[in-house]
């Protein structure tokens, strides 16, 4: 929103900026047709070296790719992902934790930065002016219900409860991490989520997820104010450890039921111990519950084969998947266009490996995937189809 002011009557001055704080007249949800229509998809190279992909819109419609494992890193694009400006230093050095998420009360952007591999002492950095710069600040986290501090690393995008009783809260998976990252200590590992109602200054940790040895994590929040979990396992030791978990909330996040296993999400190649980090997205259609999630799809022992799926029922069934790359492919993450902007209509995903290595972000419309390969779980509905 730009606001203007006249100054120096003599000269008839005009100066105008942008107000990045108020979000209350920025739509969140609009209608499907923005994101169907003549498929398309493109892709190109936004980082080099290092790991660990997050992607977000911010309410003015710009896109935010963050990166890094060593020094965290943003990339930003005004024009729905068409061009990219400069990397911007966010933290260095730095350890990408995850979880980036816009504060739609007030549009902030916040973001979890981790001194090291966890577990670490970590810092959230705030960007109060959509991504150009970033500070520092301190913040009050508390341990869950086991006593257990959360790790922030390596996970999805965080959401902002849009429904019900906890509308405005901040709501980002987290992961409580053992003592270190050792398969001993996998039978221990849990995935959580972190939440603030007081705009990130504050946060709880939810109940633990109601299995062990689950890690890296997503969330969405559904039409009905219930909010979805999905979860990498990372436990070899598990049932059917190569297919991804899920789970349901009903009071925001606090606490998880009805965890299931999604026989049709893959979890990473199928003859590895461990899953992937994968992205998830709720598509900004009001009345509508369209999930889009993304992992590798690969039966050899290679990390390849980006694919993204499309769950249009909440993700009660997945019936259609498309791959986006054949080729090396690891981590990703997935966000959605905000109506009335630049971004409007596409749909992100920024992931690990591509022709040149690095990271790249691939942006489709619904009707691309949806003309992918069926997976025989469910149907598309007809007026999605082409």
């Amino acid at each position: 929103m730009k606001r203007c002011l006249f100054f120096n009557a003599a000269l008839l001055t005009l100066v105008c900026w942008t107000a990045y704080s108020s979000a209350a007249d920025t739509p969140v949800e609009g209608s499907l047709k923005s994101f169907v229509g003549e498929p398309r998809m493109e892709m190109q190279q936004v980082f080099k070296n290092e790991r660990f992909p997050n992607i977000v819109v911010t309410l003015h419609g710009t896109v935010l790719a963050t990166w890094g494992n060593n020094t965290v890193r943003v990339r930003r694009s005004e024009d729905g992902g068409a061009t990219w400006g400069p990397e911007i230093t966010l933290a260095q050095p730095g350890f990408q934790g995850g979880g980036t998420t816009v504060d739609e009360t007030t549009g902030d952007i916040l973001a979890f930065v981790e001194d090291h591999h966890p577990p670490a002492p970590l810092t959230l950095y705030r960007s109060n002016d959509d991504g150009k710069t970033w500070q520092p600040e301190k913040v009050t986290i508390h341990a869950d219900s086991n006593g257990n501090m959360p790790s922030m690393h390596m996970n999805e995008h965080g959401i902002t409860l849009r429904h019900g009783p906890h509308k405005g809260r901040l709501l980002r998976p987290s992961r409580y991490y053992g003592k270190k990252n050792d398969r001993s200590e996998w039978p221990n590992h849990y995935t959580n989520a972190v939440y603030s109602d007081d705009g990130g200054r504050t946060w709880r940790t939810s109940d633990p997820f109601p299995e062990n040895g689950t890690g890296e994590a997503t969330v969405a929040e559904f039409s009905d104010g219930r909010v979805y979990y999905n979860s990498r396992v990372h436990w070899q030791e598990r049932p059917k450890n190569t297919r991804r978990r899920s789970a349901v909330s009903n009071d925001g996040g606090q606490t998880w039921k009805d965890w299931r296993i999604v026989e049709v999400l893959p979890d990473g190649h199928q003859h590895r111990s461990y899953g992937c980090m994968g992205g998830l997205v709720r598509l900004p259609v009001e009345g509508r519950d369209i999930l889009i999630f993304s992992n590798i799809d690969t039966p050899n022992s290679k990390r390849e084969r980006g694919t993204v799926w499309a769950s249009l029922d909440g993700g009660k069934t997945w019936p259609v998947k498309r791959l986006v790359y054949e080729g090396a492919s690891a981590y990703s993450s997935l966000t959605a266009g905000r109506p009335g902007t630049p971004s409007e209509g596409w749909i992100y995903l920024h992931f690990e490996g591509g022709p040149d290595g690095g990271s790249q972000v691939a942006r489709f419309n619904l009707s691309w995937l949806v003309a992918g390969e069926s997976t025989g779980d469910g149907a598309i509905p007809a007026q999605l189809r082409r």
